[in-house]
């Protein structure tokens, strides 16, 4: 049985905490620690308002589920304390000098960074951008103006650019970009729009390389707490955690 503790105790830490299968948590920890503490009400893990003490308890892995700063100012600290870790908010990842510091360490420790699926399908075939030669990404996100912040009453175009731009303007909308250029490593050109009819998070991927075309349409619910995640990137975390120890391997 695989050991968690839960870094984020908001709307995707409370999706994991109360879905535990394959796995425990071990302990909790928020930068707000009313949250923890609410959250450990309802699955009986122990919260704690001290990040090392946190850190320092008996689990395997340390699951982030809080945003891309939460990333930014303790995973280091996680790997140096002998902990894996899966971290959510890749968006992260997009700051060179941070991803190559952090594989650095994991290196170091000996330990592993795992980053789940995400909002999307189809992450573990675009890692044949490793090895084969991948042309063009382009990610089409469609949200509803209110998840983005904005104020519309027709689609419009939010942002378009490259997907580490992208997500300096938008940390909490629009993780796929970035996990999609670490794993085909490749470039990803991505369409921003917010639209007022829609209710629904709505990602259209197109992929040319060497090994043909891929078309892939996701049109997923916002988690129901928060618009702005898609419940499929929690459900993602739950079932990477399922398998983490399975000796059954399914994708690469």
């Amino acid at each position: 049985m695989v050991r968690i503790g839960l870094l984020g105790c908001g709307n995707v830490g409370r999706i994991i905490a109360t879905h535990q299968d394959g796995f425990t948590v071990e302990a909790l920890y928020d930068r707000l620690p009313d949250h923890a503490e609410e959250l450990a009400r309802i699955c009986g893990a122990p919260p704690y308002a001290d990040f090392q003490e946190f850190i320092s308890q008996d689990f395997d892995i340390c699951v982030e589920a809080a945003s891309v700063l939460a990333v930014r100012e303790y995973a280091l600290k996680v790997l140096e304390n002998g902990k894996n870790i899966l971290i959510l908010s890749v968006g992260a990842l997009s700051d060179s000098y941070f991803r190559k510091a952090l594989i650095n360490k994991a290196r170091e420790y000996k330990k592993k960074i795992h980053i789940p699926s995400g909002a999307i399908m189809g992450l573990d075939n675009l890692k044949v951008g490793q090895i084969s030669r991948i042309d063009s990404i382009l990610l089409k996100t469609t949200k509803s103006p209110e998840s983005l912040g904005m104020q519309v009453t027709t689609r419009t175009l939010a942002f378009r650019g490259k997907a580490n731009e992208c997500i300096k303007q938008f940390p909490k909308n629009i993780n796929v970009s970035v996990a999609l250029a670490l794993a085909a490593e490749h470039d990803v050109d991505v369409e921003l729009w917010a639209d007022p009819a829609v209710d629904q998070n709505i990602h259209d991927i197109y992929v040319t390389g060497e090994f043909g075309e891929a078309n892939i349409r996701v049109v997923n619910h916002p988690s129901p707490e928060n618009p702005a995640t898609s419940y499929l990137a929690a459900l993602s975390v739950l079932s990477l955690l399922k398998n983490l120890d399975s000796p059954l391997v399914i994708g690469s």
